[in-house]
């Protein structure tokens, strides 16, 4: 921009918000100079600004200014009016309370599509002694040259924010200068730009950003670098999911099983056996999801089918999950739908020893569908596959009745503690039809307190079958 101030329509595209910084300069160094406000913005009147939705998040500002006033300044009033709208108009340093309330018009005009008025408001906050205001300045004054079509203007001023130094307005400068690059073709600037902002984000908006770093990384040609964010963006850790270890780790065991003459070593080991577990060997209730199968002969080719179907569930189900709760939370819901299985089976099936990961696939079968039916997460392409579980489970069920040496106790075991912690515990890790809808303040703190307790019911009453589960069924086994 030049000397002479550019003139600022009242209508523009709308902005769109994006990333991130570093090499900062101190807050002294900016200089409300016309380079980046206009002469003309700065003698108009002006009004306020309180929070602003292109920050999205509460003023960080204090209560006390640390610049020494000239001594030829007008000396502002210690205590204004908050009935009196103050002057703007004249000469000499702001208060703080007139230079919240400039950007909280300045806000107002820019909602309003005034863009020349928001201009002089903000203009006018530009080179307070405080950083974060005179950041949110800049921030809302390129937010208005980028409306007027001014786009170069606007990125100097968000550019400028970040020269004041770190504060509330940072992440908003830097994805809006990444959004400027998009535009303009510097995919490289947007993704170095992008990658400061994911540094500086709410939580909610960072499976956004890991999903535009994703495709501008795959339009730069750096693949693994798209996996990684896009994987990122599905909420996951990284690509060596929770999933993917638990398919790798049963496959080897249950093969190791299968293949190895001391194969029946492992069977021994892991399987639910009733009466070992009745005597006290209680880790079977877990380890019987590790072995599939049979070691005896003849028993390869469904060996292998029992593993390949039971791993394939796995495979479909285990990332919606990991993706809805998280890793942590998947693994949890793994071991409690399993453990479901197993005292289901130790209680109500018969006495022969049991193998497979049947019982903890259809928990999680259990689980997806209770939690897409209450919470309905926001997950259009996942709710499509989970929607049509119901049949799967009856069919298998049904089928379980009808041929023999299935464990169908396992199966209905585990499907109901999957849908009591579906039921009880809304998917956290993305955003639901009733948390959209649930934006009220006093709802949220209600939400908060019963997310404390939800975790320690479900978990409590999980264990508390168990317990029952192993009172009730070993005297079966130890008679």
């Amino acid at each position: 921009m030049g000397h002479e101030p550019p003139s600022i329509g009242r209508d523009g595209p709308a902005i769109l918000a994006l990333d991130d910084d570093e090499g900062l300069v101190r807050r002294g160094d900016v200089v409300a100079g016309s380079v980046l406000v206009s002469e003309r913005f700065c003698r108009e009147d002006l009004g306020q600004l309180g929070r602003r939705p292109l920050l999205r998040e509460p003023s960080a500002h204090g209560w006390k200014s640390s610049i020494v006033r000239p001594m030829d300044d007008a000396r502002p009033p210690a205590s204004p009016d908050p009935s009196v709208p103050p002057d703007f108009s004249r000469i000499g340093r702001l208060t703080r309370e007139e230079a919240t309330a400039l950007l909280a018009e300045g806000d107002a005009r820019l909602a309003a599509g005034e863009l020349a008025e928001a201009g002089v408001r903000y203009s006018r906050v530009v080179g307070f002694d405080d950083a974060s205001i005179t950041a949110a300045a800049l921030l809302g004054l390129g937010e208005a040259r980028f409306r007027a079509g001014e786009d170069d203007a606007a990125v100097a001023n968000w550019k400028a924010v970040l020269q004041v130094g770190e504060t509330p307005s940072s992440y908003a400068a830097w994805r809006n200068i990444a959004a400027a690059a998009v535009r303009q073709g510097d995919l490289h600037g947007a993704i170095s730009a992008y990658r400061q902002a994911e540094r500086r984000a709410p939580q909610a908006d960072k499976a956004e950003i890991a999903n535009r770093l994703g495709w501008l990384t795959k339009e730069t040609g750096d693949m693994n670098a798209a996996r990684r964010y896009f994987a990122r963006g599905r909420g996951q850790s990284s690509l060596l999911s929770v999933t993917t270890v638990l398919i790798a780790t049963t496959v080897i065991v249950s093969l190791s099983a299968i293949l190895s003459p001391e194969g029946l070593f492992l069977y021994d080991s892991f399987q639910l056996d009733k009466s070992a577990v009745a005597a006290g060997e209680y880790w079977r209730l877990l380890t019987v999801t590790l072995v599939h199968g049979s070691p005896e002969p003849g028993f390869f080719i469904p060996s292998l089918a029992h593993l390949f179907f039971n791993m394939y569930a796995l495979y479909l189900v285990g990332p919606i999950v990991e993706r809805w709760y998280g890793p942590v939370r998947f693994l949890l819901f793994y071991v409690l739908c399993a453990a479901g299985g197993s005292i289901a089976s130790f209680v109500f099936g018969s006495e022969a020893a049991s193998v497979g990961a049947s019982g903890a696939i259809f928990g999680l079968f259990g689980l997806l569908l209770a939690s897409n039916r209450i919470h309905r997460p926001v997950d259009r392409q996942s709710r499509m596959l989970v929607q049509q579980l119901g049949f799967l489970i009856l069919i298998n069920i049904l089928f379980g009745f009808a041929i023999p040496n299935i464990d169908n106790a396992a199966h209905i075991g585990g499907l109901l503690t999957g849908l009591w912690i579906g039921a009880l515990w809304p998917p956290t890790n993305i955003e639901t039809t009733s948390s959209l809808w649930q934006r009220d303040r006093a709802e949220a703190t209600r939400l908060a307190s019963v997310a404390l307790v939800v975790p320690i019911l479900v978990v409590g009453v999980v264990a508390l079958a168990v317990v029952l589960g192993i009172a009730v069924g070993s005297p079966r086994f130890l008679a």
